[in-house]
């Protein structure tokens, strides 16, 4: 397997998680060997995953924030970046939630297959209605109150507490800022450092997602061997492939509406970095070819593509938020919970900060989305369910998220008069430099 990529592998894992959990449902001692000596190896890949959920939402936020190193920098062309940023996610989100309470792909799971769910993957079915109910109770403005934590070491004990730890990290990074550098720097490198090593045990827990993903799947099968499951998971991936499609579309409109560009334009000028980011799965590794299409291709002054696509690397994750949306509220409806609107507009404020501390490398969504289940009580076992279908789905969704910096940064651009004739023209894939 060493020759295969990572995508292949988890893949192939999912196929023979499925074989062996279709092959063990024939013999009738079958469910308890995979629950006894395969199961525990897919528990364990997800409490790896719920581990370092906090600690990347820390490091990624405040290494974000702080390095924009100058507070005035936020007030120009910062403040429009940034705005533009949480306004597309906001669209993001909103759009798959409309779509997953549309399409509603968890429906099709039935009554039968939902209570063996409930008994196999939540354990504790009565805790997550309690929390449920719980929520039908608050006041309007309870979302708020809870933002700011009275103990941040309290908060940042569960998963749960996850937009106060966002709360938390996005003030430090400013307070960070705010003081002189020389002070602040020993701190800056410190978590510039933390980054560093939590990306790095990211990747290392990506390399068992194979072999995680083979457990799940297996122990899905055995414990659920229903169609109805596999069909709402298929309508699952549709309904965030099309929420993906429609905000490309939105970014070749809005690109169209406020710079007056073409649409093949746009399409010609990123669709490079767009095949990166789809074979990556890694914003961050695909930024420097975003920088050259964005600086040579589609005209913007490297002053601004400088500033506002590598915090977009960091930042503008659209593609990121919507998929946590639909996967949030497909695991839902999985389980059988009903979500109140006020648990959902929680969903787009998690979903939309929580975007804004996803790492730009692969399997990160995956992370975050373990806070945004956790505001909304969710079972977090859900993440069973989605797992085997993640890495095609973040191969898309990481292309979504390329693409919202390439638009962003020609907004800002023509916004300050920066968007100037691009360097290179391409006609019919021949390359005609511009005197």
């Amino acid at each position: 397997m060493k020759k295969l990529a990572l995508h292949w592998k988890i893949l192939l894992g999912m196929v023979l998680g499925v074989v062996l959990g279709i092959i063990m449902t024939n013999f009738d001692w079958g469910m308890k060997f995979i629950q006894d000596w395969i199961k525990p190896f897919g528990k364990i890949f997800i409490s790896s995953l719920k581990l370092i959920a906090i600690p990347l939402i820390l490091a990624a936020l405040i290494k974000g924030v702080s390095d924009l190193k100058d507070i005035s920098k936020l007030s120009k062309m910062g403040g429009r970046t940034i705005g533009i940023y949480i306004t597309t996610t906001v669209i993001a989100v909103s759009i798959g939630l409309l779509l997953v309470n549309i399409v509603n792909p968890g429906s099709s799971i039935s009554e039968q297959t939902r209570t063996e769910m409930v008994e196999n993957y939540s354990g504790s079915a009565d805790k997550y209605q309690k929390t449920a109910k719980e929520q039908k109770k608050n006041g309007p403005l309870k979302a708020l109150e809870d933002l700011v934590p009275e103990n941040i070491f309290s908060a940042a004990t569960s998963n749960r507490n996850m937009l106060q730890v966002i709360f938390f990290a996005i003030f430090f990074g400013v307070g960070l800022i705010l003081i002189p550098e020389e002070k602040g720097e020993t701190v800056k490198k410190f978590f510039d450092g933390f980054n560093e090593v939590i990306l790095k045990m990211v990747d290392l827990i990506m390399l068992a997602a194979p072999y995680g993903v083979f457990a799940l799947l297996a122990a899905l099968v055995v414990e659920s061997p229903s169609v109805d499951l596999f069909k709402a998971l298929a309508w699952y991936s549709l309904t965030v492939v099309i929420g993906l499609g429609v905000m490309i579309l939105i970014y070749i409109l809005i690109v169209f509406l406020f710079t007056k560009k073409k649409p093949s334009f746009f399409v010609k000028g990123i669709s490079p970095a767009q095949l990166l980011a789809f074979s990556t799965s890694s914003s961050a590794a695909t930024l420097p070819v975003t920088m050259e299409r964005v600086t040579e291709h589609l005209g913007v002054e490297e002053e601004v593509a400088s500033f506002v696509l590598p915090i977009g690397a960091t930042i503008n994750m659209d593609g990121t938020s919507l998929y946590q949306a639909v996967a949030a509220v497909f695991i839902a409806q999985a389980f059988g919970m009903d979500l109140t609107f006020g648990t959902q507009l929680g969903i787009i404020a998690t979903a939309t900060l929580a975007s804004i501390g996803s790492a730009a490398v692969p399997g990160a969504g995956m992370v975050m989305l373990v806070g945004v289940l956790g505001y909304a009580g969710i079972p977090e076992a859900g993440l069973a369910l989605i797992f085997a279908v993640d890495r095609p789905l973040d191969m898309c969704r990481t292309t979504v998220n390329v693409t919202g910096d390439a638009a962003v940064s020609m907004l800002v651009a023509s916004s300050l008069g920066k968007l100037k004739k691009p360097k290179v023209k391409e006609w019919d894939d021949n390359y005609e430099v511009v005197k």
